[in-house]
């Protein structure tokens, strides 16, 4: 028989919950029927060979069982997965599976906490079609008013059509096809369910794609008991109903039963026996929390029904703004998008989308870079001047629209010269981080503002621009080894100086382009010779409601103060220098992640 004929069932536990799948496993065993052979599959991640032996010791010629350890494969997708305290990734288990087993087209998932008394191969010959899993109905969402009201409040979805994920029919070869992995982890980033989890997860995903199977194969002890105890076919003892920590839960001589025959027998009754009064009592006291935790996620306003059907809105107000808009869109920025795409796909980040203008080479002595001559002062005092009433006039036009700034309490954290970097995407977007200087100085009232340019943009800009370009307290990037030694040590002296230098460390400029990309040393390196903290600025957009004459809208900026990240002493300079470079990362990345709530990645990727 082939492995794909074989019923296939998966457990998910850790080294001390094993011995409650063994007991399941010798339920699931004792009723089956022998027409069939079963390959029973146990996913963990660390577990004792002791465990082990006792769950194989169940094994025979009609039931194979395997330790599959799913520690590789987390590590695979780690990187994706929404990281959080309260969140478990035994959770993510039963998704893994279609990715994990691709030759399967069907799987049979059961929570270790729960004791069969039907014949498996009944519930596992029912015929999915194209449904995403096989079911039953959540009796806790049915029978008690405040979860009830709240999956129809907050999951948008029916307190009866609300499945119970404890005994779950997956139809592998649709969730692999309908990408429900990726789903799931896209909507991890989008919001996040505390209630019950990973529950909450699958019935928005697999909304209308539930085969209703009888509740008799996942009959909850919770509240009415909807059979009579000869009609069970699956017994679930959710909550606070676990016969290994109660002695009156209702229906546990079925679980003794089965637990008197494992070689586990003695361990659980220990586990029973240990099991303390205040620890049931915060058994209790949790199942109160979480009572009023649903009550409570019921009644945000941003919950996540709420906020579907905003999104909803808003992607129409979006879209019908856009039919409406009169002006064509430019085929250059048009151009520049499809070109951005075509770099992000071969990885060339590092390279500008748009032609710069040729400039020529700053020779030494050219460039005050510390101010020292007085006239440099005096230029540097007007340009300043000129910028803020230039920027001034942008936002009153709605030229550039700064919706807000958060993070600003990370500014007091600040000690000394710092090296501020920013994601580049216009090349008006220092602008905006003069404002995040702005709000340096209502802390801290010394240190100035300095940017580093590059030798063409010194050097070619005309008029106006060109005029800032030169004395707008700018520090221009040299081709001349000579000038720059002077570039550097200039830098080294305004660090020590309690100065702001802001440094784009993407190197290239892109478009309105919304993702961090990956960074260049040379902004940490910097700040690691010279002793100095990175302070990561992460710019966000979003369209407003007004068409620029390119035929796009116009983006609300909102300016992300990240916490500043400071050398470590213990570390050498290179050391320091991929840790501030790693750390900048991550946080931009976090920013990117919770703002648009979709994981980052890459068309290379």
């Amino acid at each position: 028989m082939s492995e794909k004929d074989k019923i296939q069932i998966f457990f998910a536990c850790d080294d001390n919950f094993v011995k409650f799948t063994i007991v399941a496993i010798q339920s699931l065993k004792t009723n089956a029927s022998r027409e069939y052979s079963y390959h029973i599959h146990i996913l963990y991640t660390k577990m004792s060979e002791e465990m082990k032996k006792a769950a194989l010791s169940l094994a025979d010629g009609t039931f194979e069982i395997t330790f599959d350890d799913v520690t590789d494969y987390l590590k695979s997708v780690d990187y994706k997965l929404h990281t959080r305290d309260y969140y478990s990734k035994t959770t993510y288990y039963r998704l893994f599976i279609p990715e994990m087993f691709p030759e399967l087209d069907k799987a049979l998932y059961i929570d270790s906490d729960m004791i069969v008394l039907g014949d498996i191969a009944e519930l596992y010959n029912h015929d999915l079609g194209e449904n995403y899993v096989g079911a039953c109905n959540e009796q806790a969402m049915i029978q008690a008013e405040c979860y009830g009201n709240y999956v129809e409040k907050c999951v948008g979805i029916s307190r009866y059509k609300f499945f119970n994920a404890g005994m779950i029919l997956i139809n592998c070869r649709q969730f692999r096809g309908k990408k429900l992995l990726e789903k799931f982890i896209k909507l991890l980033h989008e919001y996040k369910f505390i209630v019950t989890q990973d529950e909450d997860y699958l019935n928005v995903l697999c909304k209308d794609k539930v085969l209703w199977i009888e509740n008799c194969w996942n009959v909850e002890m919770f509240g009415e008991i909807q059979y009579k105890p000869e009609d069970f076919k699956l017994i679930h003892y959710i909550m606070v109903s676990k016969p290994w920590h109660y002695r009156d839960c209702i229906h546990q001589d079925f679980f003794w039963k089965y637990a008197k025959e494992t070689p586990v027998y003695s361990q659980i009754l220990e586990v029973l026996d240990s099991y303390t009064d205040e620890e049931r009592k915060r058994d209790a006291e949790s199942c109160d929390r979480l009572a009023q935790m649903a009550i409570d996620e019921a009644a945000r306003p941003d919950n996540f029904l709420n906020r579907q059907k905003f999104f909803e809105q808003n992607a129409a107000q979006e879209k019908q703004a856009e039919q409406d808009s009169s002006v064509p869109k430019s085929p250059e920025r048009l151009a520049i998008l499809e070109k951005i795409r075509r770099y992000e796909r071969e990885g060339r980040f590092g390279e500008d989308v748009e032609d710069d203008i040729p400039g020529r080479q700053i020779l030494p002595g050219e460039v005050d870079y510390e101010q020292k001559k007085l006239s440099s002062r005096i230029k540097s005092y007007f340009a300043f001047r000129a910028a803020r009433k230039f920027l001034n006039q942008k936002i009153k036009s709605k030229e550039i629209i700064i919706k807000g700034i958060e993070g600003k309490e990370n500014l007091s954290l600040l000690t000394g010269g710092t090296v501020i970097t920013c994601n580049h995407f216009n090349a008006f977007d220092s602008f905006a981080i003069q404002l995040v200087y702005d709000e340096i100085r209502k802390i801290r009232r010394r240190g100035k503002f300095f940017r580093i340019i590059s030798e063409a943009n010194y050097t070619t800009f005309p008029g106006f621009f060109g005029y800032l370009m030169k004395n707008c307290n700018t520090l221009p990037l040299s081709s001349s080894h000579r000038t720059m030694s002077e570039f550097l040590r200039a830098v080294k002296h305004l660090l020590a100086g309690g100065n702001y230098i802001l440094i784009y460390p993407e190197q290239s400029m892109w478009w309105n382009y919304r993702k961090p990309k990956p960074l260049r040393k040379g902004a940490y390196t910097i700040a690691a010779k010279n002793g100095a903290a990175i302070l990561p600025v992460f710019i966000t957009m979003q369209d407003s409601d007004i068409v620029d004459e390119n035929g796009f809208f116009v983006q609300e900026y909102t300016i992300h103060i990240c916490a500043p990240i400071f050398p470590k002493k213990e570390l050498s300079t290179a050391e320091n220098i991929e840790f501030m470079m790693s750390e900048n990362y991550s946080a931009w990345k976090q920013v990117y992640e919770s703002t648009y709530k979709i994981p980052l990645k890459y068309e290379e990727d």
